[in-house]
């Protein structure tokens, strides 16, 4: 019975996209709790806007908010009465099993590493999300958490990403892969080069060497690393590019009659194009590397793209993920 905390005022559109995401998660994923943490009377009065049932939560009256642009220092000594700071609390302190945030991505990696436990050996927790690919999802990291980071550190998202995928894919050597400006090893940053060196030479640990943007979707490894600057860009330009499909495919179709007439004809397959492009669906990034689930979605997520994160994080409760990748860890 995966239980989860939503932060439910942070990110761009706070609870116009949580709330009913949440109502959507709760009708639609067996035996969820959800204990929505904010401005009560806010909540309410969108529940009552938006016909929802309140009691379908469990709410927390909490009277502050990470703003986006507030820093980490600010959310460490000034908002522990804020919803994200009061959501981890609940997750440290046993009541709930997970927490999903839209909110402030520097603000969330510094109170998660601040108020709960990392895996035994870890010193950065990592942000990881699937893309999908030709013959598979293919597991990113790190996508925002850590924008500077030491080879030691890549080597540890290398090896926590493998330990993810054995966990949820049951594949006993996951091809891991450095993403680069190049296949050749002599391509890429000092740091690059380095932390190649460090993959190589890892026991237990299925390298595969550099792989470039290109082959993103190409299904060549089942993980992915890369510090968090490069990440985050390569994530939101991946986005970006399909949603722009998306948007020219629509407007091809419905610019003339002709090209609505072969819209009709050729709909279910673009409707199942859409579907597998559509970064809604793979919105929630997991923060790898912690004792408990801790799940961010994008800070403009929409309903359905906050609701895939809900959905992400109580399945990675289902399935005891920081406790099976801490236990692969210790295995490595």
């Amino acid at each position: 019975m995966p239980s989860l905390a939503i932060d439910a005022m942070s990110g761009d559109h706070g609870l116009r996209s949580s709330l009913p995401a949440a109502a959507k998660a709760i009708a639609e994923i067996p035996l969820l709790k959800l204990t929505l943490l904010g401005q009560k009377q806010a909540i309410l009065d969108e529940c009552q806007r938006r016909s929802i049932d309140p009691s379908l939560f469990t709410l927390i009256d909490v009277p502050d908010v990470i703003g986006m642009d507030d820093s980490p220092s600010v959310a460490l000594r000034q908002k522990q009465q804020s919803s994200m700071w009061k959501a981890i609390e609940l997750l440290r302190d046993g009541e709930v099993e997970g927490v999903v945030s839209a909110g402030n991505t520097a603000a969330l990696v510094a109170l998660s590493r601040f108020l709960l436990e990392r895996s035994p050996g870890i010193r950065r927790p990592a942000m990881c999300a699937p893309l999908p690919g030709d013959g598979g999802d293919t597991y990113m990291l790190d996508l925002g958490a850590n924008v500077d980071c030491k080879a030691e550190e890549l080597l540890q998202f290398a090896q926590m990403g493998a330990a993810l995928v054995t966990c949820l894919k049951g594949i006993d050597s996951p091809r891991v892969a450095l993403l680069n400006i190049g296949e050749e090893t002599s391509k890429g940053t000092d740091l690059v080069r380095e932390a190649a060196d460090l993959l190589a030479a890892a026991p237990g640990l299925n390298y595969t060497g550099f792989i470039e943007g290109f082959d993103l979707f190409t299904h060549k490894a089942d993980v992915i690393v890369c510090d968090g600057f490069v990440g985050n860009i390569a994530l939101k330009v991946c986005e970006g590019t399909a949603s722009y499909i998306s948007r020219q495919l629509k407007d091809r179709f419905s610019d003339s009659w002709y090209g609505m007439l072969s819209g009709l004809f050729v709909q279910p397959l673009l409707k199942d194009f859409k579907d597998d492009i559509n970064p809604d669906e793979y919105n929630g990034a997991a923060l790898l590397g912690l004792s408990g689930v801790v799940v961010k979605s994008h800070g403009s997520s929409s309903k359905k793209s906050f609701y895939s994160a809900i959905r992400h994080a109580a399945k990675a409760v289902d399935q005891q993920l920081p406790q099976r990748i801490a236990q692969q860890l210790s295995l490595t």
